[in-house]
Protein backbone atom coordinates (compact mmCIF):
# COMPACT_ATOMS: atom_id res chain seq x y z
CA UNK A 1 0.00 0.00 0.00
CA UNK A 2 1.32 3.22 -1.11
CA UNK A 3 0.51 6.74 0.75
CA UNK A 4 1.23 9.95 -0.55
CA UNK A 5 1.03 13.10 1.66
CA UNK A 6 0.71 16.60 -0.18
CA UNK A 7 1.91 19.05 2.75
CA UNK A 8 3.63 22.66 2.85
CA UNK A 9 5.28 23.02 6.43
CA UNK A 10 3.87 26.11 7.03
CA UNK A 11 0.26 24.60 7.42
CA UNK A 12 -0.78 23.91 11.12
CA UNK A 13 -3.30 21.74 10.15
CA UNK A 14 -0.46 19.53 7.94
CA UNK A 15 1.27 18.53 11.50
CA UNK A 16 -2.00 17.74 13.16
CA UNK A 17 -2.77 15.73 10.23
CA UNK A 18 0.38 14.35 10.29
CA UNK A 19 -0.17 13.17 13.95
CA UNK A 20 -3.68 12.06 13.48
CA UNK A 21 -2.55 9.43 10.44
CA UNK A 22 0.67 8.27 12.50
CA UNK A 23 -1.99 7.38 15.36
CA UNK A 24 -4.52 5.67 12.97
CA UNK A 25 -1.39 3.95 11.08
CA UNK A 26 -0.38 2.38 14.90
CA UNK A 27 -3.56 0.74 14.79
CA UNK A 28 -3.32 -0.45 11.27
CA UNK A 29 -2.98 -4.33 11.26
CA UNK A 30 -1.00 -4.13 7.99
CA UNK A 31 1.05 -0.67 9.06
CA UNK A 32 4.48 -2.90 7.76
CA UNK A 33 3.22 -3.18 4.51
CA UNK A 34 2.74 0.85 3.93
CA UNK A 35 4.76 2.80 1.73
CA UNK A 36 4.97 7.02 2.60
CA UNK A 37 6.16 9.14 -0.03
CA UNK A 38 5.43 13.30 0.92
CA UNK A 39 5.07 15.64 -1.79
CA UNK A 40 5.65 19.52 -1.68
CA UNK A 41 2.48 21.92 -1.61
CA UNK A 42 2.81 25.38 -1.79
CA UNK A 43 -0.78 27.05 0.20
CA UNK A 44 1.27 30.90 -0.66
CA UNK A 45 4.25 30.05 -3.40
CA UNK A 46 4.31 34.05 -3.98
CA UNK A 47 4.84 34.73 -0.09
CA UNK A 48 7.82 36.90 0.43
CA UNK A 49 9.48 36.19 3.89
CA UNK A 50 8.52 38.55 7.10
CA UNK A 51 11.07 38.13 9.51
CA UNK A 52 9.57 41.28 11.78
CA UNK A 53 6.63 39.96 11.73
CA UNK A 54 4.47 36.94 13.40
CA UNK A 55 1.82 34.88 11.93
CA UNK A 56 -1.40 36.54 14.39
CA UNK A 57 -0.19 39.84 12.06
CA UNK A 58 0.04 37.94 8.76
CA UNK A 59 -3.25 36.24 9.09
CA UNK A 60 -4.78 39.84 10.12
CA UNK A 61 -3.35 41.50 6.93
CA UNK A 62 -4.24 38.95 4.17
CA UNK A 63 -7.61 38.35 5.85
CA UNK A 64 -8.30 42.03 6.27
CA UNK A 65 -9.47 41.42 9.76
CA UNK A 66 -8.56 42.69 13.26
CA UNK A 67 -5.54 41.69 15.15
CA UNK A 68 -7.19 40.36 18.23
CA UNK A 69 -9.54 38.18 16.04
CA UNK A 70 -6.71 37.12 14.04
CA UNK A 71 -4.99 36.09 17.97
CA UNK A 72 -8.25 33.90 18.44
CA UNK A 73 -8.47 32.45 15.22
CA UNK A 74 -5.11 31.11 15.97
CA UNK A 75 -5.67 30.30 19.56
CA UNK A 76 -8.15 27.93 18.14
CA UNK A 77 -5.70 26.59 15.85
CA UNK A 78 -3.13 26.24 18.98
CA UNK A 79 -6.06 24.42 21.08
CA UNK A 80 -6.54 21.77 18.31
CA UNK A 81 -2.53 21.17 17.87
CA UNK A 82 -2.73 20.52 21.83
CA UNK A 83 -5.19 17.73 21.84
CA UNK A 84 -3.14 16.38 19.59
CA UNK A 85 0.13 16.82 22.03
CA UNK A 86 1.70 19.17 19.67
CA UNK A 87 2.98 22.82 21.14
CA UNK A 88 1.48 25.22 18.56
CA UNK A 89 3.61 28.81 19.69
CA UNK A 90 1.89 30.96 16.84
CA UNK A 91 2.93 34.03 17.98
CA UNK A 92 6.40 32.99 17.72
CA UNK A 93 6.22 31.67 13.83
CA UNK A 94 7.40 33.86 11.23
CA UNK A 95 5.52 34.22 7.72
CA UNK A 96 8.12 32.68 5.04
CA UNK A 97 8.32 31.10 1.84
CA UNK A 98 8.43 27.42 2.36
CA UNK A 99 10.09 26.49 -1.03
CA UNK A 100 13.57 26.52 -0.07
CA UNK A 101 12.14 23.96 2.99
CA UNK A 102 10.88 21.77 0.04
CA UNK A 103 14.01 21.34 -1.38
CA UNK A 104 15.93 20.54 1.20
CA UNK A 105 13.07 17.69 2.25
CA UNK A 106 13.25 16.73 -1.59
CA UNK A 107 16.97 16.03 -0.83
CA UNK A 108 15.69 14.29 2.42
CA UNK A 109 13.34 11.96 0.21
CA UNK A 110 16.45 10.72 -1.31
CA UNK A 111 18.05 9.59 1.24
CA UNK A 112 15.06 7.88 2.86
CA UNK A 113 14.64 10.07 5.23
CA UNK A 114 11.49 12.42 3.78
CA UNK A 115 9.51 11.93 7.19
CA UNK A 116 12.29 12.87 9.39
CA UNK A 117 12.47 16.65 7.35
CA UNK A 118 8.81 16.78 7.71
CA UNK A 119 8.82 16.39 11.50
CA UNK A 120 11.90 18.54 12.25
CA UNK A 121 10.22 21.19 9.67
CA UNK A 122 6.86 21.39 11.45
CA UNK A 123 8.42 21.36 14.44
CA UNK A 124 11.01 23.71 13.80
CA UNK A 125 8.14 26.15 12.73
CA UNK A 126 5.35 26.19 15.10
CA UNK A 127 7.09 25.19 18.57
CA UNK A 128 10.30 26.70 17.85
CA UNK A 129 9.57 29.59 15.67
CA UNK A 130 12.67 29.28 13.52
CA UNK A 131 12.28 31.30 9.90
CA UNK A 132 12.03 28.41 7.32
CA UNK A 133 13.48 30.14 4.68
CA UNK A 134 16.73 31.66 6.20
CA UNK A 135 19.72 29.79 4.85
CA UNK A 136 21.77 29.39 7.94
CA UNK A 137 19.02 27.43 9.60
CA UNK A 138 18.46 25.53 6.81
CA UNK A 139 21.76 24.10 6.74
CA UNK A 140 21.80 23.23 10.15
CA UNK A 141 18.55 21.93 10.09
CA UNK A 142 20.18 19.64 7.26
CA UNK A 143 22.84 18.91 9.19
CA UNK A 144 20.64 17.88 12.36
CA UNK A 145 18.34 15.52 10.34
CA UNK A 146 21.33 13.53 8.76
CA UNK A 147 21.89 15.27 5.40
CA UNK A 148 25.62 15.82 4.32
CA UNK A 149 26.40 18.97 4.53
CA UNK A 150 27.82 19.75 1.65
CA UNK A 151 25.19 18.63 -0.42
CA UNK A 152 23.11 20.74 1.62
CA UNK A 153 25.14 23.95 0.65
CA UNK A 154 24.95 22.33 -3.08
CA UNK A 155 20.89 22.42 -3.06
CA UNK A 156 20.96 26.04 -1.38
CA UNK A 157 23.31 27.95 -3.85
CA UNK A 158 21.54 26.42 -6.39
CA UNK A 159 17.97 25.73 -8.19
CA UNK A 160 18.16 21.59 -6.94
CA UNK A 161 15.14 19.79 -6.25
CA UNK A 162 12.84 23.03 -7.52
CA UNK A 163 11.73 20.65 -10.24
CA UNK A 164 10.29 17.91 -7.99
CA UNK A 165 8.63 20.73 -5.82
CA UNK A 166 7.31 22.40 -9.12
CA UNK A 167 6.10 18.46 -10.37
CA UNK A 168 4.64 17.85 -6.97
CA UNK A 169 2.43 20.90 -6.96
CA UNK A 170 1.59 20.33 -10.61
CA UNK A 171 0.62 16.71 -9.68
CA UNK A 172 -1.93 18.19 -7.22
CA UNK A 173 -3.67 20.52 -9.27
CA UNK A 174 -4.25 17.21 -12.06
CA UNK A 175 -5.49 15.50 -9.35
CA UNK A 176 -7.69 17.85 -8.07
CA UNK A 177 -6.18 18.99 -5.02
CA UNK A 178 -6.80 22.64 -3.95
CA UNK A 179 -5.72 22.31 0.09
CA UNK A 180 -3.79 20.41 2.04
CA UNK A 181 -2.60 18.17 3.88
CA UNK A 182 -4.45 15.12 1.21
CA UNK A 183 -3.67 12.18 1.80
CA UNK A 184 -4.06 9.50 -1.27
CA UNK A 185 -4.01 5.66 -0.42
CA UNK A 186 -3.21 3.53 -3.61
CA UNK A 187 -4.63 6.37 -5.90
CA UNK A 188 -7.97 4.97 -5.16
CA UNK A 189 -8.63 6.86 -2.16
CA UNK A 190 -8.36 10.36 -0.64
CA UNK A 191 -8.65 11.95 2.92
CA UNK A 192 -8.67 15.74 2.82
CA UNK A 193 -7.47 18.11 5.74
CA UNK A 194 -6.73 16.70 9.71
CA UNK A 195 -9.74 14.24 9.68
CA UNK A 196 -10.04 12.82 13.38
CA UNK A 197 -8.23 9.27 13.76
CA UNK A 198 -10.96 7.16 13.11
CA UNK A 199 -11.79 8.80 9.27
CA UNK A 200 -7.92 7.78 8.81
CA UNK A 201 -7.95 4.09 10.52
CA UNK A 202 -11.33 3.48 8.61
CA UNK A 203 -10.18 4.56 5.40
CA UNK A 204 -6.96 2.43 5.76
CA UNK A 205 -9.49 -0.61 6.11
CA UNK A 206 -11.43 -0.14 3.11
CA UNK A 207 -8.09 0.73 1.03
CA UNK A 208 -6.98 -3.23 2.13
CA UNK A 209 -10.15 -4.49 0.99
CA UNK A 210 -9.93 -2.79 -2.33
Amino acid sequence: MKIEIWSDVMCPFCYIGKRHFEKALEQFAAKDEVEIEWKSFQLNPDMKSQPGKNLDQYLAEIKGIPLEQAKEMNAYVTSMAKASELDYHLDKAIPANSKDAHRIIQLAKTKGLGDVAEEYFFHAYFSEGKDISDQTFLLEAGKEMGLDENEVKEVLASDLFELEVDKDVSEASQLGIRGVPFFVIDRKFGISGAQPVEVFIDTLKKALEN
